[in-house]
């Protein structure tokens, strides 16, 4: 079964967490490598890929600024 990876960045999906970072790294490294599970002998490379990508998709979405979304987050709130 293949799912597409979702867009993960606010205001899209402002909740976002952990588990949603390592779902859309672990779909990356399986469309990337070609398998949906690795062998025994490939599962420490394909765990450390999913590690990798999942910490860099966190930092990514943590140090993205997206315009307007603080003008429009504040307006809200007044």
């Amino acid at each position: 079964m293949c799912r597409n990876i979702k867009t993960l960045r606010p205001p899209v999906t402002p909740d976002a967490g952990e588990e949603d970072f390592h779902a859309a790294a672990l779909q990356y490294v399986r469309k990337v490598s070609g398998f949906r599970a690795p062998a025994a002998h490939n599962r420490e490379a394909f765990d450390r890929a999913v590690d990798a990508v999942a910490e860099a998709t966190a930092r990514l979405l943590d140090e993205l600024e997206v315009r307007g979304s603080h003008a429009r987050a504040a307006g809200a709130t007044v």
